[in-house]
């Protein structure tokens, strides 16, 4: 069984390496690592260069976007699941992939989606909680009813049914993705593991970001699941769209 790890970066210098180090560093050998630089300005190539004997594809140019960018990782994997692992994220164990591997394999058919926890980790790479949505025993497409209960690093999609990112938005395109691609699937498999380590570097986004962000999870939302189910169970989020 093959994963294809896709990191997102631009002017990562401060925290590319630790990602770079989890990944190479996994026990499981059969893996696709592709990196998806934006043209990064700062050092950040010349720390991917002393792990590039370990990178299978880098890609350093100028892209639309962080969405636009994921897209262009999607394209090139060729393992049986694509996950992300991004500029500043990490396995939780240098074994995480062979744990996964191994349980996948007693099942006798590769589940549409894997999915684990997420603890979260400081700039500092300490590790001081867990995310605060925890992923359901037995998620489904329905379940991001209640909001994204898997984190994006924790949410490894078969290949066959990971359709592009939407560019129309901006902020949770990854939320729509994620929704679509638990629409496909049979099977979506809960490893039980905590499975990967999340930086929250605490920068967060402008007001003006936050109030764009709001009002786009909202419309996906809507999307798929309809307006009355969406405001039933996000009545807060409507206040937040109201005050803000």
């Amino acid at each position: 069984m093959k994963f294809s790890i896709i990191t997102i970066c631009y002017n990562a210098a401060a925290t590319i390496e630790r990602t770079l180090a989890s990944v190479t560093g996994q026990s499981w050998a059969d893996r696709q690592y592709i990196i998806i630089d934006g043209a990064s300005k700062d050092a950040t190539l010349d720390i991917i260069g002393r792990y590039r004997d370990k990178v299978d594809i880098l890609v350093s140019e100028p892209d639309k976007g962080l969405y636009d960018a994921m897209n262009k990782g999607l394209r090139l994997a060729d393992g049986d699941f694509v996950l992300f692992m991004n500029a500043g994220d990490r396995f939780h164990e240098d074994t995480t992939l062979e744990q996964i591997a191994v349980q996948v394999q007693q099942l006798g058919e590769l589940p549409g989606v894997i999915y684990g926890n997420t603890a979260l980790t400081n700039m500092a790479g300490e590790i001081y909680g867990m995310r605060r949505l925890a992923p359901p025993e037995h998620l489904t497409w329905k379940s991001f009813k209640n909001g994204m209960l898997v984190c994006h690093q924790a949410f490894y999609a078969r290949r066959d049914l990971a359709e592009p990112y939407d560019l129309k938005y901006r902020y949770s395109a990854d939320v729509d993705w994620c929704i679509r691609v638990m629409k496909k699937a049979d099977v979506l498999y809960n490893t039980h593991l905590i499975v990967a380590d999340y930086l929250e570097d605490g920068s967060g986004v402008t007001i003006d970001n936050r109030k764009a962000s709001l009002k786009e999870r909202f419309a996906i939302m809507r999307k798929h699941y309809g307006l009355a189910s969406t405001l039933c169970h996000h009545a807060w989020f409507v206040v937040r769209l109201l005050f803000k």
